[in-house]
């Protein structure tokens, strides 16, 4: 295990609209606020997403069971972003879906249009100096310590 100690900065809520896109519309705030490293939590609904739940088999690089939830769907979750070695937004997002009787759990990838509204809080983590990138052992992008206080 590796880990930084940071502190927690600046907090937003934000109320994303009707037919927006999720994970544009995140980055979009993320570049205009110059956030480099959050977690945030949100909740709403989507009128369609695509998402990754799990990978087909467990090897690297995974291949992932692409589902894709349309028609509606109630919806919470969680997501990260960091930034890449380019400077550029990297969101992971992973959220519940319900619709009836059915859920579904998955990581977001994309075509996440809003239904509504979700709404979010972002919590920007500062005093750390974290990356995403790609893990060369796994193929995946992921979180990168690098930092001094790394342990």
């Amino acid at each position: 295990m590796k880990y930084a100690q940071g502190k927690q900065g600046r907090v937003y809520l934000l109320k994303f609209e009707n037919n927006d896109d999720f994970l544009e519309q995140i980055k979009v705030f993320i570049k205009k606020e110059k956030v480099k490293c959050a977690f945030f939590v949100f909740l709403g609904a989507v009128v369609k997403a695509k998402m990754a739940a799990g990978p087909k088999k467990p090897v690297n690089p995974p291949v992932p069971n692409m589902l894709q939830v349309k028609d509606g769907w109630e919806v919470f979750g969680t997501g990260s972003v960091f930034l890449n070695k380019k400077k550029e937004p990297q969101v992971h997002i992973h959220g519940n879906f319900g619709k009836g009787e059915k859920s579904k759990m998955g990581c977001v990838r994309s075509d996440a249009k809003i239904f509504n509204v979700i709404e979010a809080m972002v919590t920007e983590i500062t005093g750390v100096n974290a990356i995403k990138d790609i893990d060369p052992a796994t193929g995946l992008n992921m979180m990168q310590l690098v930092s001094k206080n790394k342990q």
